[in-house]
């Protein structure tokens, strides 16, 4: 029976091997959920940047730029890190390709390189990705972005949240990272929302007025893609 684990912050990658593993990153709020919705709404294919000057750069090859930076649409981009970006029509997005740079999303995804396949995960395409993991059959370390390297909520309610999908597929017992990400999700599951105003991430989101994207990338099973991260750009499979 493939293994299910949880790596609660990319600074904890050195510890895990990710050869011959699915790396399934995760970055609830909100960039995950982002290029969920993005490519659900039409988007051919995004390519994610460590630096904000390259992902502005691409605007000169024809792709929308999409960025953010401590909660915020960073200056001289098409598209900020909202879902409702992709939703909203103010930027045609259909058929378009968008480069995209935010503070943990983006580095989560290249820190994951070295894993065989990278799966962007979200609850909106919760459903989608437990069915592909079970198909691909192989052990699975689910990355979550964090918060500027440091442990946040709604990531790891993800991972329980998938690893309580996928129990009677996959060993979720020997790791005490999903065996707690498993007891956060039972605590959290009658209410998440409700659950998640204690964390630091969401309270920085209502202070930017964000509160329905936090509502929105909380939703279970809005989307059936599965986009997978390889050869430098995010399509779906």
């Amino acid at each position: 029976m493939p293994t299910f684990d949880i790596c609660f912050s990319p600074e904890l990658l050195p510890l895990f091997t990710l050869q011959g593993r699915v790396a399934v990153v995760v970055d609830i709020l909100r960039a995950t959920s982002s290029i969920v919705t993005a490519l659900a709404q039409g988007v051919t294919h995004m390519v994610p940047f460590s630096e904000l000057a390259d992902c502005r750069a691409m605007a000169a090859q024809g792709y929308l730029t999409a960025a953010e930076r401590d909660g915020r649409q960073a200056e001289g981009v098409d598209l900020g890190n909202s879902p409702f970006g992709y939703l909203d029509g103010v930027v045609p997005v259909r058929g378009r390709a968008v480069a995209i740079t935010t503070t943990n999303g983006t580095r989560a995804l290249h820190l994951s390189a070295a894993a065989d396949e990278i799966v962007v995960g979200a609850f909106l395409n919760i459903g989608a990705v437990a069915d592909h993991l079970r198909k691909l059959g192989k052990d699975v370390v689910v990355v979550c972005a964090g918060w500027k390297g440091n442990f946040c909520l709604e990531d790891t309610l993800f991972g329980g949240a998938l690893a309580a999908r996928l129990q009677a597929d996959f060993d979720t017992t020997s790791s005490d990272a999903t065996l707690a990400a498993l007891d956060l999700w039972q605590a959290a599951q009658p209410d998440a929302a409700a659950y998640l105003l204690k964390s630091s991430h969401v309270r920085r989101l209502n202070h930017l007025e964000a509160h329905k994207d936090m509502e929105f990338c909380l939703r279970q099973d809005e989307y059936a893609v599965v986009p997978v991260f390889r050869e430098g750009a995010i399509q779906a499979v």
